[in-house]
């Protein structure tokens, strides 16, 4: 074999060996709706100021968040989030926080989910 057919064959085996081992690892790849820790313990917290602080509400509010998970992309639950933050604010922005229709259906959606989590979990 020549050099540079040697090189490319080396390469070759080398990609394949990578694939093999990647096959063979664990994947990593994280879900599309896949929550950060921080977030799905913050729904927790304030889950919890809301409905008691013991150990039967606190497995209610981590379904709760895990059954939310499972029906809206973290993308749209961040979205969602921050709208109710932003609504409480005073003046011109909150207000267009509040009429925006596009934001409106952003709520609808969360607030099924938020009411199909409460049904499996509560």
């Amino acid at each position: 074999m020549k050099y540079s057919s040697w090189r490319c064959f080396r390469h070759a085996i080398a990609a394949l060996a990578i694939a093999a081992i990647a096959g063979a690892l664990p994947s990593t790849a994280v879900a599309d709706n896949d929550y950060p820790t921080e977030a799905r313990v913050d729904y927790v917290l304030g889950c919890m100021a809301a409905n008691g602080q013991d150990y039967l509400v606190m497995q209610k509010c981590s379904c709760s968040i895990d059954v939310i998970a499972e029906l809206i992309p973290y993308e749209d639950y961040e979205a969602a989030e921050t709208v109710l933050r932003m609504r409480e604010r005073r003046g011109e922005l909150g207000v267009l926080f509040r009429t925006e229709k596009e934001l409106e259906d952003l709520m609808q959606d969360f607030r099924r989910a938020q009411a199909e989590a409460d049904l499996q979990c509560f």
